[in-house]
């Protein structure tokens, strides 16, 4: 059968109904009880009524897992990173209280591989059960001499809800509360362009070797899933138990941090609370990564930091313990001009 035009231009659309035919279960798999569309409408339908909240207050965001991606590319891996881009949204949404309610993806390729679009998608799905929120729809762009051969992007956007009067930020912070830090799976999705020029232009290794210091193989290292915090965490934001938080991604503790901090006050981090995990140490020592910087491009072991009142800090701590989290007390909140003291 003589190609279209259309193929002809790099475009297929068997190929999208092929992907779409593999993603479908995957999709389906996440429908939560407020889903009211199927997959293959124009818009995703859900059902908003939130009877037990006073003030229902919408929360939104979108993100992606940035050259994490070059990573599965060369492993030819791809259902972490879907895994890791919804945990991301979940965790951007939850420092303000919200619950996860849907998410939607973005996949653009130049030419599309329905059974790598299908492991993406998968990954997606896997994370969006575990937090209990739907994928209510997305879009796959096949965008011929856009992106190189066997690549492509991925973008994720969430909506959650939370009560106002339980919404959580800086007008919530005050001094002497306390500083929990809740250990990350690895690298999550960020420093990734760093660690690549460390690992492999400056060190030489490859995926199948070694993270000198550890056991684990590097593709297993870099690969690894961007952890959620959502189902440690919601029990004790309905009692509100923590008053901030702040999700160590892009900026690290240094840029993270101060974006829930009151203009009068500092959060003061004490290093030596926890011991840095091994591949942290690798890049920072192997790379010539000064503190600062390490602090400020890596989250160097820590995912997600907690502001919480000095009373609620050790019973917390012990149920984040029993949850798998590692917590850790990591320092306090002192008068200062709403910036992140290293100490």
């Amino acid at each position: 059968m003589k190609p279209s035009r259309y193929e002809e231009a790099g475009v297929s659309i068997d190929a999208q109904d092929r992907a779409i035919a593999q993603i479908k279960s995957h999709v389906n798999s996440t429908q939560t009880d407020r889903v009211l569309s199927d997959i293959g409408s124009f818009g995703g339908l859900l059902d908003i009524r939130f009877p037990e909240m006073q003030y229902p207050v919408l929360v939104s965001s979108a993100d992606g897992v940035g050259t994490k991606l070059k990573i599965a590319f060369d492993a030819d891996r791809h259902d972490t990173v879907g895994q890791c881009l919804v945990n991301h949204c979940i965790d951007d949404i939850l420092v303000q209280g919200a619950r996860p309610l849907f998410f939607m993806d973005y996949v653009a390729t130049g030419k599309l591989r329905p059974d790598v679009v299908a492991d993406v998608v998968a990954g997606m799905a896997v994370a969006c059960r575990e937090s209990g929120l739907a994928i209510l729809g997305g879009e796959m762009a096949e965008m011929p001499g856009f992106y190189n051969a066997g690549e492509y992007d991925v973008a994720g956007f969430i909506v959650g809800v939370v009560d106002k009067a339980k919404l959580l930020g800086a007008d919530r912070v005050r001094k002497g509360q306390k500083l929990i830090g809740l250990a990350s799976t690895g690298l999550h999705t960020n420093g990734y362009s760093l660690a690549r020029k460390i690992i492999f232009e400056e060190c030489g290794l490859k995926l199948d070797d070694l993270v000198p210091g550890t056991e684990a193989r590097v593709d297993d290292a870099l690969l690894a899933v961007h952890r959620s915090y959502f189902k440690a965490l919601e029990p004790h934001l309905e009692v509100d138990r923590i008053q901030a938080m702040a999700h160590i991604t892009g900026g690290g503790f240094l840029d993270n941090l101060p974006r829930v901090l009151p203009a009068d006050l500092d959060a003061s981090i004490d290093t030596g609370a926890y011991e840095v995990p091994p591949l942290f140490r690798f890049l920072v020592e192997r790379g010539g990564v000064e503190r600062e910087e390490a602090y400020r491009v890596f989250n160097m072991g820590i995912g997600m930091i907690l502001v919480v009142d000095e009373a609620q800090q050790e019973a917390l701590m012990a149920d984040l313990e029993q949850a798998g989290m590692a917590p850790c007390a990591l320092g306090d909140i002192v008068a200062g001009e709403g910036k992140v003291q290293l100490r």
